[in-house]
């Protein structure tokens, strides 16, 4: 069932009338696996500081800025493997049964 992952490019939203931001945090790293809307980066103009969030859930694959960087509007931060199943339940650790009778 190969071929169900793509690769997505996020890229800086519309953020409003500003020519570049500065990019002062950076949220994720590849491997993360996050959510839809889970902020990303955090950017910052002269007059306000945003998150960018992401578009979907995914797996990052590679962070494409760094602190520091000026990024626009289209600018590629980064990639997202989406629909990928890499979520495992947390609640099972072991799966084999403990039997601990001696």
């Amino acid at each position: 069932m190969s071929g169900s992952e793509s690769a997505i490019e996020v890229k800086v939203p519309d953020i409003g009338d500003f020519d570049e931001v500065s990019v002062i945090e950076v949220l994720v790293k590849p491997g993360d696996t996050i959510k839809a809307e889970q902020s990303l980066i955090t950017v910052e103009s002269d007059k306000a500081s945003m998150e960018i969030p992401s578009p979907q859930a995914g797996v990052i694959v590679e962070v494409r800025i760094k602190l520091g960087d000026k990024v626009k509007q289209g600018t590629l931060l980064l990639t997202l493997k989406a629909g990928a199943a890499a979520v495992a339940p947390a609640d099972a650790p072991s799966p084999q049964p403990s039997s601990a009778s001696g």
